[in-house]
């Protein structure tokens, strides 16, 4: 019988589903804190297989914890969703942005910079309102809506005084003039699974359902299903959240989550999300 390992630092919503979908299916489960563990590189593969199951699904909130502990149990021949390659490319909105543009997926107009000088060099070409986000994160968190220099000037010189290293890394976008909501979709293998509008709240732009943001019921419709294949296999496929802004000349892809949260989607759909996650984790562990 296959064993399903679900790697965590939190147990949130989406968590819970995943166990009680691998319950349902009388499946054998592990479940491991990733912050109660530690891992020997040279340790005998077996013995990792029997702490972590067949195949591992990687939900840590942390994405370079997550990230490592794909790499190590990769190396030891276990399966793990997603891949450590598609975390790593997910997990960086510029790689994403990069695997988008050479796949031909259309996205926003996106500039990026080094120093505070490049920064705002980069928000002059890209022109005001801009948004500023950070190459690692999720959210909505520390992501800047710029409307003037003036304003740049003031949150450059706030990031460059955090001194984290990835915050030295400007990446822009350009404000893409839209409805109030953005369109998530979930991709699971080669079938998107189901798509919600999310509604920003009132007085707030960012659409994220963790800021308040609320999920109404999308249709899937052929233009919406072809962008949001193409971006997930861009990034090497998987289980996926991506997430599309309407503009005016068409569908824009602006993320990729590696590590798809879905209870927002899950509550505009009599699909069971996690259910159909599990059907491909168990496909995946008998390849």
């Amino acid at each position: 019988m296959t064993t399903i390992g679900i790697v965590y630092d939190r147990v949130k919503w989406d968590e819970k589903a995943l166990i009680k979908a691998v319950r349902k299916r009388s499946l054998n489960l592990r479940l491991v804190d990733s912050k109660d563990i530690y891992l020997d590189t040279l340790e005998d593969p077996g013995k990792v297989r029997s702490t972590f199951g067949d195949v591992v699904i990687q939900r840590c909130l942390s994405h370079f914890r997550g990230l490592h502990l794909a790499a190590v149990l990769e190396s030891k021949g276990l399966s793990v969703i997603n891949p450590f390659k598609v975390s790593e490319i997910c997990g960086n909105k510029l790689y994403t942005t990069l695997a988008l543009i050479g796949a031909g997926v259309p996205v926003p107009k996106t500039l990026v910079a080094f120093t505070e000088e490049g920064a705002l060099k980069a928000l002059d070409a890209l022109g005001y309102p801009a948004v500023l986000k950070p190459v690692s994160g999720s959210w909505g968190r520390l992501v800047a809506l710029i409307k003037s220099r003036e304003a740049a000037q003031a949150v450059i010189e706030a990031r460059e005084e955090i001194r984290n290293a990835l915050l030295q890394i400007y990446y822009f976008q350009e404000y893409v003039e839209r409805p109030p909501r953005d369109i998530r979709a979930l991709v699971v293998g080669d079938d998107v699974v189901a798509a919600s509008y999310r509604y920003s709240r009132v007085g707030e732009w960012r659409t994220n359902v963790a800021r308040g943001g609320t999920s109404e019921v999308c249709p899937l419709t052929e233009d919406l299903r072809e962008v949001v294949l193409k971006a997930a296999e861009a990034v090497g496929g998987g289980v996926l959240a991506v997430d599309c802004m309407e503009s005016p000349d068409g569908l824009l892809v602006h993320e990729v989550n590696g590590r798809a949260e879905f209870r927002g989607l899950s509550s505009t759909t009599k699909i069971d999300i996690a259910e159909r996650i599990i059907d491909y984790v168990v496909g995946v562990a008998k390849r």
